[in-house]
């Protein structure tokens, strides 16, 4: 008979728990397997830091029944301290900011919580389990309503400071400095047209001028990274969009410094990526 590792078992009779924050909405699941979650549960997010954590508290207990929980992986959009367990601030819930997450909800739940940066997470799930898969280095960049990145190294998200904030990044030298997020968000597009993005039609020619901007950024974070793979996410690479093909080959011609491109993928595991990702971070961790 095939023997079975102990954290194999431990997987199969725990009850873990991985959650995606977002601005306005946050959904959490229950997992019981390393490679799966259930259902998951969506929730509105409060912007009150108070009532989002009654409710998160209240939720997990929900999710979880009588049986104890293991652990819980979470991402939101935050910059993180450097030990994970406080906010430092975050745009889409500036209430959130000077909290400490991961206290309060050990506290209250009696578990370990491991936080992440939301775009580390999907980013992490995408190199496990989606678009990066088998790549010893990935990097993930998500343009949505706003735009980050996160590189991957062996399956973990890798070291830094403060996290990675690459939506920052500087793509002019006179004032006012324009960052990739002014240039390609969601946001920027919708305050640039004033409608949403998707609204502005899929034949217009803004996202072959996107995809050239796009390419210039990824680029830059090429250059920094040096990933085997580059996965692109989030909404603004839907089919009314920036063309992932698109931005490759404006990549293959504005490369100098490397012979080659990396390969250029369009993310595979979509609005569940964070979920993913939890179960990648869970699965490291001895708990």
């Amino acid at each position: 008979m095939r023997q079975i590792s102990v954290a194999y078992w431990l997987w199969i009779i725990s009850m873990y728990i991985v959650a995606d924050i977002g601005g306005t909405k946050m959904r959490l699941a229950a997992a019981r397997e390393v490679d799966h979650f259930e259902t998951p549960i969506f929730l509105g997010t409060p912007q009150s830091y108070d009532e989002a954590l009654a409710l998160f508290v209240e939720t997990a207990k929900l999710i979880a029944g009588q049986d104890p929980i293991t652990a819980i992986a979470i991402g939101l959009p935050a910059v993180l301290t450097s030990d994970k367990r406080s906010i430092s601030k975050s745009e889409h819930l500036p209430e959130w900011g000077g909290h400490a997450l991961t206290d309060d909800l050990e506290r209250a739940l009696g578990t370990k919580i491991y936080l992440e940066n939301d775009t580390a997470l999907v980013g992490l799930g995408e190199a496990t389990f989606g678009a990066g898969k088998g790549s010893s280095i990935v990097a993930y960049v998500t343009v949505s309503t706003g735009v980050n990145g996160i590189r991957i190294v062996d399956g973990a998200i890798d070291r830094a400071a403060l996290g990675f904030e690459i939506g920052g990044q500087y793509l002019s030298a006179t004032e006012p400095l324009i960052t990739l997020e002014n240039l390609i968000s969601g946001s920027a597009i919708q305050k640039r047209y004033g409608m949403h993005p998707r609204d502005i039609g899929k034949e217009t020619p803004l996202w072959e001028e996107l995809a050239r901007v796009t390419a210039v950024g990824v680029h830059n974070t090429i250059l920094h990274w040096s990933p085997d793979t580059v996965v692109l996410g989030g909404s603004m690479f839907n089919d009314i969009g920036i063309p992932v093909e698109s931005v490759a080959r404006h990549l293959s011609e504005i490369m100098k410094k490397f012979p080659q491109i990396p390969e250029i993928f369009h993310s595979s595991l979509y609005d569940e990526g964070g979920l993913y990702g939890g179960l990648a971070r869970l699965a490291t961790t001895k708990h």
